[in-house]
């Protein structure tokens, strides 16, 4: 029969020590009362179903300290993140610090901006004050314009009518005073009476027939109070030389190839228009000469 303390031994390898002792104790009153060997294997089978109990709650109990662990690490991992939420937070109240006072310069800026425009509203409501009175000026000078344009219109209408009538009186006199200087002057003997017509929708102020040393020509022209280049180069006036081969060319097409004389008289004509009209082979009359 083995001891109690074999027993004891025995039971300590796998339970504490305050297991096994109970255990040996248990197992050695069995002994002492001559426990049957059927309630004995049932007690081996209990010890046996403790032993695993014993194994499963350590590994439990590892499993725990696994859990624990992870737990203080994770417990650490969150330490931590508060401490970056505090720092995040002390972050934040600065900033709103900042906020706080750039809202205040705002605010005193915007009182600046206010008084600022209360008195542009003023200087606005002055000049709109100002712009009815030039408004109504300007209504005046309009008035005074419309007076004087209808003025300037009425004196243009007059000018015009005048320079038509001194025009017309210029012409009649190189009607009355042309031929005899062509014929004193140019060998040139007029057939007819030089007159003023239209030929091809063109007006031709002198217009004749006549001889020129025994042949007949065709005697066109113009009659201009003035000759100057410098007004034609102005664009001032037109080019006479331009309207002059327009009214040759309508006589042309009237009456066939033709001799053609060409003629301007003027009551004044400037040396460089004489100089361009004596290279184009135009005779240039002036009312001093007769």
């Amino acid at each position: 029969m083995t001891s109690t303390k074999e027993i004891k031994k025995k039971l300590e390898k796998v339970f504490d020590k305050k297991q096994a002792i109970v255990l040996s104790e248990v197992i050695s009153d069995a002994y002492s009362d001559l426990v049957k060997t059927s309630d004995f294997n049932e007690l081996k089978g209990i010890v046996r179903e403790l032993a695993e109990a014993q194994k499963r709650t350590e590994i439990k109990v590892e499993e725990l300290a696994e859990a624990q662990k992870r737990t203080e690490i994770r417990v650490e991992e969150l330490a931590e993140a508060q401490k970056r939420t505090e720092i995040r937070v002390e972050e934040l109240a600065e900033a709103q610090k900042r906020t706080e006072i750039r809202v205040e310069e705002l605010a005193e800026a915007q009182k600046t901006t206010e008084k600022r425009l209360d008195s542009l509203t003023i200087k606005v409501e002055e000049l709109a004050v100002s712009v009815t009175t030039l408004t109504n000026d300007v209504n005046v000078l309009t008035e005074n314009v419309n007076i004087l344009a209808k003025g300037l219109d009425e004196t243009r209408g007059e000018v015009g009518g005048l320079a038509r009538s001194i025009s017309y009186a210029f012409e009649n006199e190189v009607y009355r005073m042309l031929p005899d200087l062509l014929k004193k002057k140019y060998p040139i003997t007029m057939h007819e009476k030089i007159i003023r017509t239209e030929i091809g929708n063109k007006e031709v102020n002198i217009f004749g027939k006549a001889d020129q040393n025994g042949k007949e020509v065709f005697v066109v022209g113009e009659a201009k109070l003035r000759l100057d280049e410098r007004r034609v180069k102005k664009r001032e006036e037109p080019d006479v030389f331009e309207e002059l081969e327009d009214k040759v060319k309508a006589v042309i097409e009237e009456y066939g190839d033709v001799e053609i004389v060409r003629v301007l008289i003027s009551h004044y004509a400037t040396k460089g228009f004489l100089e361009q009209a004596k290279k184009k082979g135009i005779i240039v009359i002036q009312s001093f000469e007769w």
